[in-house]
């Protein structure tokens, strides 16, 4: 089984930059993608950004341009750098991936972008 355990959340003011972190462990076998979603409050969960093992990334539309997706495979750990944030990207992030042994979600941190 396959546990991730995310960090970097917070507070922080439009136009400002929030680093996550997410570390997988456990039986992980080969992990194939990893990457971050979010929900909004009433919204319904949606893709932020992914990248695979071998660095092949995709990003929502509405982050393009202000958020990087980047891994360190040899940590099993994927990261979220976000910068210029807007108030519409307050959300619970979550970290996702999909490994040989199956796939996982982390338990959510939030973001908080105050306008």
């Amino acid at each position: 089984q396959v546990q991730l355990v995310e960090s970097g959340g917070g507070l922080v003011q439009a136009g400002g930059s929030l680093r996550l972190s997410c570390t997988a462990s456990g039986s992980i076998g080969t992990i194939y993608v990893m990457g971050w979603y979010r929900q909004a409050p009433g919204k319904q969960r949606e893709l932020v950004a992914t990248i695979t093992n071998g660095g092949s990334t995709d990003y929502a539309d509405s982050v393009k341009g202000r958020f990087t997706v980047s891994r360190d495979n040899a940590k099993n750990t994927v990261y979220l750098e976000m910068n210029s944030l807007k108030a519409e990207d307050t959300a619970v992030y979550y970290c996702n991936t999909r490994t040989s042994w199956g796939g996982a979600w982390g338990q959510g941190t939030q973001v908080t972008v105050s306008s």
